[in-house]
């Protein structure tokens, strides 16, 4: 299943206060605009605002409040970085960040553990058998994290 395309940084945030909105979930939003001002502009040349075709790149860092604690960070090179309770999970397609989100405030995203070889994933699945895992660092689980616990 395709997720509805979301063109532009402001069209992932928009679609993000939506999801906020249907949770009741506060959320604040800090905007970057210009290579100058972006995280991954390194290579753009000293005191540039505007990528080389004339385009001005918009970075997002969005927090959301609530249970459990959700940052975004909505790059301008169409890919996201989500943290859920300190577990960051990068390149997160853009267009796949609502549904992400539909799923951690919905119920769906689980963190699964293993007792032998120990150690516990995040998992987040998404409509159409895209799901996301990433190793919970240090395995030192939030409350939210422990109450999402699936034991293998």
């Amino acid at each position: 299943m395709a997720h509805p395309h979301l063109p532009s940084t402001e069209a992932a945030v928009t679609a993000v206060r939506e999801v906020a909105r249907a949770y009741n979930l506060e959320m604040t939003v800090t905007d970057d605009i210009g290579t100058d001002r972006t995280s991954r502009r390194t290579s753009a040349g000293a005191f540039a605002v505007v990528d080389a075709d004339g385009s001005l790149p918009h970075e997002a860092f969005i927090e959301l409040g609530g249970a459990p604690a959700v940052t975004v960070q909505v790059f301008p090179e169409d890919d996201a970085r989500i943290t859920v309770d300190g577990v960051a999970i990068d390149d997160v397609p853009r267009d796949s960040v609502p549904a992400f989100l539909r799923s951690v405030y919905g119920g769906l995203a689980y963190v699964k553990g293993r007792l032998f070889t120990r150690g516990y994933w995040l998992v987040v699945p998404l409509p159409g058998d895209e799901t996301y895992k990433e190793l919970v660092p240090r395995a030192i689980l939030s409350p939210w994290l422990s109450r999402n616990l699936r034991s293998r």
